[in-house]
């Protein structure tokens, strides 16, 4: 369980420190005249990263269970999703946010694996819903989430932020 713990506590950790991030982010970039847009939906995100944590928490500690099978799998997909964080967030730089937030004139950013995916982020996002929880058997709190993530992305925040991209070019 100690694996757990410190995993546990180094993600939440991580998240909270990207708040910090993107609220710096956000006031420099408003400071410039970038709006925000998709707003309404921004509440629904931050719900579903926090029920993530606490039924990843209660699934563990009800269940017991300190690492699955094939554990090391899922926590190599964790780790390669670590990396792949670390380059999106440097290769949008100031643009990087958790709210949708667009600065006019700007130029979209086609660096780092933005080269070759619209949305890297959100790849990194549902690797480590699915593979953390799938690391300590929590398949229930895998499962669900990643069905939920997948559905808030891909019906919803995906078209705001496409949308305010497009709106970006005129």
């Amino acid at each position: 369980m100690t694996f757990f713990y410190i995993l546990f506590v180094f993600v939440v950790a991580q998240r909270l420190l990207e708040v910090v991030y993107a609220r710096f982010n956000e006031k420099r970039m408003k400071e410039q005249g970038a709006v925000e847009a998709g707003a309404d939906h921004y509440k629904w995100i931050v719900l579903l990263h926090v029920f993530f944590f606490l039924s990843l928490l209660a699934e563990v500690l009800y269940f017991g269970t300190s690492t699955a099978r094939g554990w090391s799998l899922f926590l190599s997909i964790f780790l390669i999703a670590q990396v792949l964080r670390v380059w999106t967030l440097s290769s949008l730089g100031k643009f990087w946010n958790t709210k949708i937030i667009v600065l006019p004139g700007a130029t979209k950013v086609s660096r780092g694996p933005y080269r070759w995916i619209p949305h890297p982020n959100y790849i990194v996002v549902a690797m480590e819903i699915a593979a953390l929880p799938l690391i300590f058997g929590a398949w229930r709190t895998a499962l669900f989430f990643s069905i939920a993530n997948a559905l808030l992305l891909l019906l919803v925040r995906i078209p705001a932020e496409e949308k305010a991209l497009q709106e970006l070019k005129g």
